[in-house]
């Protein structure tokens, strides 16, 4: 399948967090796929570096636990320094472990809270001054279809992710005017390789396909796609949503 290509992504500089590994790798890949000047942060040094290697272009990668934040204060403007100013924010760092109610700790919500959500909006306050320098922007926060259909198991996630929705709406009334929009992807159930590994059972597979409109897996590269239309400026009428790519699941 041809992917389209959008020209005014070019030589634009997109922060991505979260961006070695699964979804957040084609968000890297993708963007660099259109000629953006692509920094992206991750945990994982190894499959960062990894992949930082095998792209071409101007790709920034900088090893990073988002829970740190000024450490993810100072990564941003290390990557401002390296690529020009962020106009384009990507915030898919999050962790979907699950966890059983009763077994339920302080320390470990506030771990899935600083997970989950809290960096986003710190990210999008470091990047904020320069979209606004900039004349605009784009964040696009990742939430989860997890907790539209109620999915149990996780209640700190879950409510971290719904938390996403609200985040979004609330930067975009306040961003609007600075031309900068704001948006949350929500994926469905999407086949990366932890998602395999971990969770995707015959039974799991049984449920997609029930569940699901389309009777297909969802891979990376749909959210990936979803969000350089966002990033673009085919998408310049887009702020204050939740687009979900799940399928036709919710």
């Amino acid at each position: 399948m041809t992917a389209a290509i959008y020209p005014s992504l070019k030589g634009k500089t997109v922060f991505i967090t979260g961006g070695a590994m699964g979804i957040g790798e084609s968000f890297v890949e993708e963007f660099a796929r259109q000629g953006a000047k692509v920094a992206f942060i991750d945990i994982a040094k190894e499959a960062g570096e990894k992949l930082k290697s095998r792209l071409t272009g101007d790709v920034w990668f900088g090893q990073c636990d988002v829970t740190d934040i000024k450490a993810l204060q100072s990564a941003i403007a290390a990557a401002a320094k390296a690529l020009g100013p962020i106009t384009i924010l990507v915030n898919n760092a999050a962790h979907d472990e699950r966890h059983a109610w009763d077994k339920m700790t302080p320390d470990y919500w506030d771990q899935r809270v600083a997970i989950n959500i809290k960096h986003q909006f710190f990210a999008a306050q470091a990047v904020i001054p320069m979209m606004q320098k900039a004349g605009g922007g784009s964040i696009i926060n990742l939430g989860s279809c997890s907790w539209k259909i109620g999915q149990g198991g996780m209640a700190a996630y879950t409510a971290s992710k719904s938390g996403v929705t609200g985040l979004t709406r609330s930067l975009a009334r306040d961003l609007g005017p600075d031309n900068i929009r704001v948006n949350t992807i929500s994926p469905g159930w999407i086949m990366t390789e932890r998602q395999l590994k971990l969770w995707v059972t015959p039974e799991g597979e049984k449920k997609i396909m029930e569940h699901q409109c389309l009777k297909r897996k969802l891979y990376p590269i749909d959210i990936a796609r979803m969000a350089l239309f966002l990033a673009s400026d085919e998408g310049s009428g887009c702020t204050n949503q939740d687009f979900t790519v799940d399928g036709g699941w919710v």
